[in-house]
């Protein structure tokens, strides 16, 4: 039995080291998908974690489900656990913030009104978010017993320029693919499961993540940041105009086009904190979105959800025996670092999910990856990376 353990492990451990190497060796027209800090672009001024992924914080996984059929299916789902337990018994304190809210986060009034998440979080296109709710349900019902009721949380972009988005093509079954993919660690970026048919800032977009670790004197606490990038904008890089540069500059076409899309993005964290201080730290992400070159269309539906980890702020329902409980959290003054571990994280993450994309087709159209060898030559001319062959 021992030795039947240790050979799972090993091939879980090869099964990381491989999609790890995959993340950083994918290419495109020849060209190597790489991530910002590949290409030696340091964003901020806290380190990030050892994955520089949302699963950096303790018990945190993602999964995908990517759906590429025919000519005109591109799109899928991805899944967000915050704990690796029931989390309809151990639910986390969370908050929503609202860019701009055209968009369909299913949820989020429950969300509101008593600040905690009790279901993994999904993200699809715009046609299938109820199918999708719908199918979480289904999971929850099959995973946590009994229900009475359950608050599917569920967020969503418009991938309908290389999909074909009323053909309402994930199923049920492809949640659950999602949901047992799910895993710790490295995870896919760029065109993969809710990214699959996403576009931004001029070129192709997807799924991005990063993270940040506070130093000990400022709490040692863990931020992690999971974006579905599809919007538009100027693309900017750690401060450079990359997409001004390559002449992939807004309102040049057709304005209908700039006008659709969203961003959803999803903050994690280990440090202790009410729905109220989880409010607050989503609310920084505009200031991240603002750096990247994007603006928030009259669209563009842009959400930004945020949950603590920490077991000593999770609703446990198994132990609410009285009328109050007692909540430890950071303090208001001791707040601003995580503010900027976030703005910091989400930046990153979403030029991640550009840097990471593959370009796609469809019959609806072509959306080109980013040209590494070029942005390259560009961060080089404004002094934002060195000669990294040297």
């Amino acid at each position: 039995m021992q030795r039947k353990e240790s050979i799972l492990t090993f091939f879980r451990i090869i099964s990381t080291v491989l999609l790890f190497m995959v993340n950083v060796i994918c290419t495109v027209n020849g060209q190597e998908r790489v991530r910002a800090r590949d290409l030696g672009v340091e964003i901020g001024m806290f380190r990030p974690g050892p994955f520089n992924s949302i699963t950096d914080v303790e018990g945190v996984k993602v999964g995908h489900s990517t759906l590429i059929r025919g000519d005109s299916v591109r799109t899928g789902v991805t899944v967000i656990h915050p704990h690796g337990g029931n989390l309809f018994l151990e639910k986390v304190p969370a908050a929503v913030y609202v860019t701009n809210g055209f968009g369909k986060l299913v949820g989020t009034t429950q969300i509101e009104e008593l600040g905690t998440i009790e279901t993994p979080i999904a993200l699809t296109n715009t046609l299938n978010t109820f199918l999708v709710a719908n199918a979480l349900i289904d999971y929850m019902i099959k995973s946590s017993g009994p229900l009475r009721s359950v608050n599917p949380i569920v967020g969503e972009t418009n991938d309908s320029g290389l999909n074909d988005i009323q053909g309402r093509h994930i199923q049920k079954e492809h949640l659950f693919e999602a949901i047992k993919n799910s895993h710790s660690g490295p995870i896919e970026e760029g065109s993969v499961g809710a990214g699959t048919g996403t576009q931004a800032l001029g070129f192709k977009g997807g799924i991005g993540t990063a993270s940040r670790i506070l130093p000990k004197l400022q709490g040692g606490y863990k931020v992690g940041v999971l974006v579905q990038s599809n919007f538009g904008g100027l693309l900017t890089i750690d401060g450079v105009p990359v997409g001004k540069e390559m002449g992939k500059v807004p309102f040049r076409k057709d304005l209908s086009i700039e006008d659709e899309g969203s961003c959803m993005i999803v903050i994690a964290t280990n440090a202790p904190l009410s729905p109220r201080n989880l409010k607050r730290i989503a609310k920084r992400t505009s200031h991240a979105f603002g750096r990247v070159g994007a603006y928030s269309s009259n669209g563009s539906g842009d959400y930004a959800i945020a949950f603590s980890t920490a077991p000593e702020v999770r609703r446990n329902a198994m132990i609410s025996a009285g009328k109050e409980f007692t909540l430890r959290e950071v303090k208001n003054n001791e707040m601003s670092p995580l503010f900027q571990a976030v703005i910091e994280s989400t930046e990153e993450a979403i030029i991640n999910s550009i840097m990471m994309a593959t370009s796609i087709e469809s019959r609806f159209g072509r959306s080109e990856a980013l040209p590494i060898n070029e942005t390259v030559i560009i961060l080089k001319k404004y002094g934002v990376i060195n000669d990294v062959s040297n």
